[in-house]
C-alpha cells in the first residue's frame, strides 16, 4: 500500500495504520479499523454523524485528515465503561431518543464532550452543543436548534 504510517490511539489501543496523510479519520476508523459507530453523513463536517472525541473534544472525523490527529481518539463504541453504558447512552435509551439511529452516535458523542467540558450545562449550552447535529431521517432538521 502506498502511503505513510501513522500511530493512532483509538479507543485505548495503539494502532499503526498506513494511508495517505489526507485520508479522513472517518475512513480509517470505518474501513481500516472496522468501527461502525461514526457514520458518513455530509463529508464536510457539518452534520455530526461522524463525531468522535479527539483529545477529549468532539471532532468531525469526515474532514479531519489522519495526519492532523494529535491526541487519543474515542468513538461511541468506547464510551461504555466496565460493561455499563455511558450515562448519556443510557439516557438516550431511557428517553427513546433515537428514530433510525443513524445520527445517534454523533449526538451521544457531542453530549459527552459537552459534559466533559461543563458537567452541569444550561439548556442553552445543550442546544448549542447539539446545534451541528442533523437528523437525516427527520427531514434534515437540527436536533436542538441553538435559537430555540
Amino acid at each position: 500500500m502506498i502511503g505513510s504510517e501513522f500511530l493512532l490511539s483509538v479507543n485505548g489501543v495503539e494502532r499503526n495504520v498506513t494511508c495517505e496523510p489526507d485520508t479522513p479519520l472517518l475512513d480509517v476508523l470505518r474501513d481500516t479499523l472496522g468501527l461502525a459507530g461514526p457514520k458518513y453523513g455530509c463529508g464536510i463536517g457539518e452534520c455530526g454523524a461522524c463525531l468522535v472525541l479527539v483529545d477529549g473534544r468532539a471532532r468531525a472525523s469526515c474532514d479531519l485528515p489522519v495526519s492532523a490527529v494529535t491526541g487519543p481518539v474515542i468513538s461511541v463504541e468506547r464510551l461504555p465503561v466496565g460493561g455499563r453504558l455511558h450515562p448519556v447512552q443510557q439516557a438516550f435509551i431511557d428517553e427513546q431518543a433515537a428514530q433510525c439511529g443513524y445520527c445517534t452516535s454523533g449526538m451521544v458523542v457531542a453530549a459527552v464532550a459537552l459534559l466533559h467540558e461543563c458537567p452541569a450545562p444550561t439548556d442553552r449550552q445543550v442546544r448549542e452543543a447539539l446545534d451541528n447535529n442533523l437528523c437525516r431521517c427527520g427531514a434534515f432538521g437540527r436536533i436542538s436548534p441553538a435559537s430555540a
